[in-house]
């Protein structure tokens, strides 16, 4: 095998050897191609894939793909900004070779997440992993901030032979049910199985509230790291299914009825190894620091709904009183609040305290959702922003008068709406920077238009299989 011997300088110094080592080992592990992955501004997972003999290339010249899936609807249609959309041009995909993983569920097959480097070898504008690193690296640099985080995962499981892409449960018995947890037996424990083999933590898996639906947790990491383990383990999810003959949708709405599936974010701020969400002397045991940083959420959360409900399918699953969090409120342990409060278990306050931010599913890039709630928290921590007053029970029941006394605000009950509060926060599109930020408000618009005159089943049949 012959190596170049100067990588582009998208390349990281010493990745070329590290990428001839790994390739015969993974080789000798029975890994004949490598999976390169990254999430798109619709939240769709796009790949690429290079044999394992090709990965020392990779690292060192990247794996070439076209900017213009920056600007791809969640159809594959494509709409422009005044620099994406175009068929000119190119890209190059960097391997991050410290997350390249063997898949327990693929058998021949390993992955990897990418970052997104231009042919002069220059960070892309619109990487989205990048974008969140770039977020955690301010933050640690300005406020000597670092982050665990951890997205929650839920799908529906359906029979793989439901006529006309329609939704079928794989399994039936009631919410939580043990009935269900038994007829989706040899599945589950083979995603356990899978997780364990790809050094995923698994907090737990159970069966959830909606029809054939499943919910996967798993443990806390550095927020691209989080965000990596959630496109793995969805990866993971989708190939257990299709081993047992079963499909996995992540889809926020799979019918246009019930509860959907969402991808709720946990987010705790640190400094110097102590959690500032636990042994402080405000509420519930938070430092200022935490609950200025929840009041930042807290502010921008109508335009973040843009980016963490992306899809039209998100505003069938955000509806009140089904846990949704679809109001502009905090509790401690609140699950109808947009930002849920997590205390944790007495004697686990200081490793487990955090905020639930609930207004997000699966259609959401992960990366760009953590990154924008970050930038949202920080711009709080950096204003020493108060959190306002707590809210209990279901905001849904409070009178209009007495919501709007107490600061509670319904959220954008549609994606239009979602776009409008988008474009007009300064301060996420200023953090996301200028050609990410038009790319997030032309992919939201363009999905607004694909949907024009479509009825709620038809909404979420378009959108039922794409995540």
């Amino acid at each position: 095998m012959t190596i170049a011997a100067d990588p582009v300088p998208g390349g990281r110094p010493g990745d070329v050897e590290r990428a001839a080592a790994l390739s015969g080992e993974l080789s000798g592990r029975g890994v004949h191609g490598i999976v390169l992955s990254y999430v798109d501004t619709a939240g769709v997972t796009r790949v690429k894939t290079v044999p394992t003999a090709g990965l020392p290339t990779a690292a060192a010249w990247g794996v070439g793909m076209s900017p213009v899936f920056d600007t791809f609807l969640a159809d594959d249609s494509v709409v422009t900004t005044d620099v994406l959309g175009s068929p000119d041009g190119d890209l190059r995909l960097y391997p991050d070779l410290n997350r390249i993983t063997v898949l327990a569920a693929q058998p021949g097959w390993a992955w990897a997440p990418v970052d997104r480097v231009t042919q002069e070898g220059e960070p892309h504008p619109a990487c989205s992993r990048t974008f969140l690193r770039r977020i955690v690296a301010e933050a640690a640099r300005r406020h000597g901030v670092t982050f665990r985080a951890a997205v929650e995962i839920e799908w529906s499981l359906g029979t793989g032979s439901a006529p006309d892409g329609g939704f079928v449960p794989a399994a039936t018995g009631p919410a939580y049910g043990a009935t269900r947890q038994v007829e989706a037996s040899d599945c589950l424990a083979d995603l356990l199985a899978s997780c364990a083999a790809q050094g995923v933590e698994v907090d737990q898996v159970h069966p959830e509230y909606a029809a054939g639906q499943f919910e996967i947790s798993v443990g806390a990491l550095d927020p691209v790291a989080a965000a990596d383990r959630s496109v793995l383990v969805r990866q993971t999810v989708r190939a257990v299914a299709a081993r047992h003959g079963m499909r996995a949708s992540f889809a926020p709405a799979v019918s246009a009825e019930g509860v959907g599936n969402g991808g709720h974010l946990h987010l705790s701020a640190w400094r110097s190894g102590v959690n500032l969400h636990a042994g402080g002397v405000r509420r519930y045991g938070m430092t200022a620091e935490a609950e200025s940083f929840a009041a930042g959420i807290l502010a921008h959360l109508p335009g973040l709904t843009a980016v963490t409900a992306p899809s039209p399918a998100s505003y069938l699953r955000l509806k009140p009183s089904q846990w949704a969090g679809v109001f502009a409120a905090w509790g401690r342990e609140t699950r109808e609040t947009a930002v849920r409060i997590v205390t944790g278990t007495a004697g686990l306050h200081d490793r487990a305290a955090n905020l639930e931010v609930k207004p997000v599913d699966l259609a959401a890039n992960p990366y760009l959702a953590l990154g924008c709630v970050i930038a949202a928290g920080l711009d709080g921590l950096a204003t020493a922003a108060p959190l306002p007053e707590e809210i209990t029970g279901d905001p849904a029941r409070l009178d209009p008068a007495e919501a709007a006394a107490r600061g509670v605000r319904r959220l954008p009950v549609s994606l239009d709406e979602a776009v409008t509060e988008f474009a007009g926060d300064e301060r996420l599109r200023e953090a996301l920077g200028p050609v990410l930020a038009d790319a997030v408000v032309a992919v939201r618009r363009g999905e607004c238009a694909a949907v024009a005159g479509l009825d709620d089943a038809q909404v979420a049949a378009a959108y039922r299989w794409v995540y």
